[in-house]
């Protein structure tokens, strides 16, 4: 997740920019930069580092200029690197493009253009798409925009600027979003409305699958084919907070709302060719094809995409899989040694006890490979490799888009163990590719399903003041996930258990005042599941139950139901976890409570 910004109008717009990317900084900081049109050239500033180190590298440049392009950069292709920094630009200097997003069909279409003469400075997608408008420029950049869509695949929305055209920005959208500003005389393209919310409120959506050209006077939009498409000018009465959260009224909810793009930006480009491409790991195929066990670290949430993460890599690769705690690992002298591989999941790269557990795997011979949310941390420091999870930056406390982002990698580790191994007959991995692929779609077309549901569930059951929760296999951890998340921004006393573990003692909390959640999508232990279920009811308890599509068995068993989309039992919890977030923060809301600062806790934990 990066941030765009772009300005043409009859005002310098190197502090234009500037202000706009300090707005759309919370997009990323792993490095910023600015393009702007300038004489008759294009002057283009870059810098490792975040905003405040792009403004002490200008020193002038650029001033005078009208129109302009910046970005702010959370890397996911390439290292963090002045070369990698965005603006890219084509071999001339005389296009630059911005980009958020993954372009999947990159590497193709760098070996094409480099075959055409193309001269490449950077290891990133986006400067592929800099080379390809250039490409088909011929005097006319809308057209050359328009071309260079056709080709991309993608999940991604990206602005070109070129010097022969100034004060025109043409921008298209492919699912990652984009939205026009118009103001007196000046217009504005940004990821964010936030980026130019002081300029002016008038604003135009650019919908998928859209160009659209940004004049100082007007804006036109038309779809991939070229033909033109009326967009209406909305008024917008955000205030600047209201605009950093997208227009929710938590961070926590637009976060939620952000998973579809959290598991297509951790996944897309990664799945290529009915293949598994993590790039550089760190971790040879060699060594994964030898390793003897997998031993997953990780505490709260992480903790529970691992534990989720096991279950698919054990049965894909069939390679054991230990999980532990990494606050108790590393004082357990654990055996391991340098034929094991040990797994540290942390999303800020910065967790002590995960760290910690991964300094004593090292110590002892082992290789380690790090899954993190951020680049550059001592997680990825003080690590073999990294498997970078590409959520973009979690303002609220409390994860979600991450353990999702989280859960796809390990998802993706799981199938790359398993290709390499050949321990998959070639039809179900091809399937499980395709499936997990599918997820963004799912995600999102479960979002604009269950939340209805979910509020009217939440408002019934927001006095209760003690949950159960039960799953079995995948539906233990999206059962303790579930739990976690409504202690953590609700304060209402939880327990999650194996549900076949219910009735050696925690059945003696239910009576009929007690709702239980039953994680009971479709998996080879249904019926043992639904037996539990019926062991609940039985002492009065009321079961909310998250279920498979096309049940309708479970219906039978529980007072209330939730259904997610069809999937492999191994990954649906990327889609039953949701219900269960919404179900906390809905009940937190109903409590009046502070969703995104919850008491008592940091989002960062860096102490033991």
């Amino acid at each position: 997740m990066c941030g765009i910004v772009g300005y043409t109008g009859s005002r310098p717009c190197q502090e234009i920019l500037i202000a706009g990317l300090e707005r759309l900084e919370y997009r990323g900081y792993d490095s910023a930069g600015l393009s702007m049109v300038n004489g008759g050239g294009i002057t283009s500033v870059r810098a490792v580092g975040n905003v405040s180190a792009l403004k002490g590298r200008l020193n002038g440049a650029g001033n005078g200029a009208l129109s302009g392009i910046g970005h702010t950069r959370w890397a996911t292709h390439g290292r963090v690197t002045e070369e990698n920094c965005h603006p890219h630009q084509d071999s001339s200097g005389r296009i630059h493009v911005v980009l958020n997003g993954i372009v999947e069909n990159w590497v193709d279409l760098k070996e094409r253009l480099s075959g055409e003469g193309a001269t490449f400075t950077s290891q990133t997608d986006a400067e592929v798409v800099a080379h390809l408008v250039a490409s088909h420029y011929r005097g006319d950049l809308v057209e050359a925009v328009r071309l260079a869509y056709g080709e991309l695949r993608g999940h991604y929305a990206f602005v070109a600027l070129g010097a022969d055209e100034p004060g025109t920005l043409v921008g298209a959208r492919k699912e990652c979003p984009l939205v026009v500003g118009l103001g007196e005389g000046e217009s504005f393209i940004a990821s964010d409305v936030p980026a130019f919310l002081g300029a002016t409120r008038r604003i135009q959506f650019v919908e998928n699958d859209e160009i659209v050209v940004v004049t100082p006077n007007e804006t036109r939009f038309l779809d991939a084919e070229g033909a033109t498409v009326e967009r209406a000018v909305e008024e917008v009465d955000w205030d600047a907070d209201t605009a950093e959260k997208g227009g929710y009224e938590t961070f926590m909810l637009k976060e939620i709302h952000e998973q579809p793009d959290a598991v297509a930006e951790t996944v897309a480009d990664r799945l290529a060719h009915g293949k598994v491409e993590l790039g550089d790991v760190g971790i040879t195929d060699d060594e994964l094809k030898h390793i003897r066990r997998v031993v997953i670290v990780a505490c709260g949430t992480s903790y529970h995409a691992g534990l989720l993460g096991r279950y698919a890599i054990e049965a894909w690769s069939r390679v054991p899989v230990e999980m532990d705690v990494a606050s108790e690992f590393q004082y357990r002298n654990p055996v391991i040694d340098e034929r094991d591989l040990v797994i540290g999941i942390t999303q800020s790269g910065e967790t002590a006890d995960t760290l910690a557990a991964m300094g004593v795997a090292r110590r002892a011979g082992a290789r380690v490979l790090a899954v993190t949310n951020v680049m550059g941390t001592r997680a990825t420091r003080e690590s073999d490799g990294f498997l970078l999870t590409r959520a973009g930056r979690e303002v609220s406390v409390a994860a979600t888009k991450t353990f999702v982002a989280q859960l796809a990698a390990m998802y993706l580790f799981g199938l790359k163990v398993a290709e390499v191994r050949g321990s998959l007959e070639a039809g179900v991995f091809e399937r499980l590719v395709d499936e997990l692929r599918s997820m963004p779609d799912r995600v999102e077309q479960l979002l604009a399903s269950v939340d209805g549901p979910v509020r009217a569930m939440a408002h019934d059951w927001r006095e209760s003041e003690f949950f159960f929760f039960l799953g079995r296999l995948c539906g233990l951890g999206v059962a303790l996930e579930g739990a976690l998340k409504l202690k953590e921004i609700s304060y209402v006393n939880t327990d999650a258990y194996a549900a076949g573990e219910m009735k050696h003692g925690p059945i003696a909390m239910l009576d009929d005042r007690t709702p239980v959640v039953c994680v009971a999508t479709d998996s080879p232990v249904l019926e043992k599941v639904l037996s539990n279920v019926a062991e609940v009811r039985a002492r009065g308890a009321h079961v909310l139950a998250v279920a498979t599509e096309g049940n309708s068995e479970v219906a039978r068993h529980a007072e209330e139901v939730i259904y997610v989309p069809r999937t492999d039992w191994l990954l649906q919890p990327l889609l039953a976890v949701i219900p269960l977030q919404l179900l906390a923060y809905y009940i937190a809301r109903g409590r009046g409570l502070n969703v995104d600062q919850p008491r008592n806790l940091a989002k960062t934990v860096t102490v033991e």
